[in-house]
């Protein structure tokens, strides 16, 4: 928990662009939380232990207009607020970045 704070449950759907959590870094981390942890041979007693985690912060929509930067939307459904970047696709949203593009306009 010492990386930052979670925005969503355990179970839940997510896609790419979408904001799951807030780094403890300046800036974004592009993480894919649907991958598992690889399986090693080595074991120790320290590293088996149950990870625990802390419960995520649930957006509201109050704290999610406070949060939301230049390049980030906030999607409104009955069931769910989440939170996402304007473009989706990481490697876009780069390229956007460095060619000087105003590409949140």
């Amino acid at each position: 928990q010492d990386r930052g704070i979670l925005f969503v449950s355990p179970g839940v759907n997510v896609y790419a662009g979408m904001i799951i959590g807030e780094s403890s870094k300046d800036s974004d981390v592009i993480v894919n939380p649907v991958r598992a942890k690889k399986a090693t041979n080595v074991r120790t007693v320290l590293k088996d232990e149950a990870i625990r985690l802390v419960p995520p912060r649930l957006v509201q929509l109050e704290d999610a207009i406070g949060y939301v930067q230049p390049g980030e939307l906030i999607e409104v459904t009955p069931k769910s607020i989440r939170l996402r970047k304007l473009i989706l696709n990481a490697e876009l949203r780069r390229s956007a970045e460095r060619s000087g593009k105003n590409a949140y306009n």
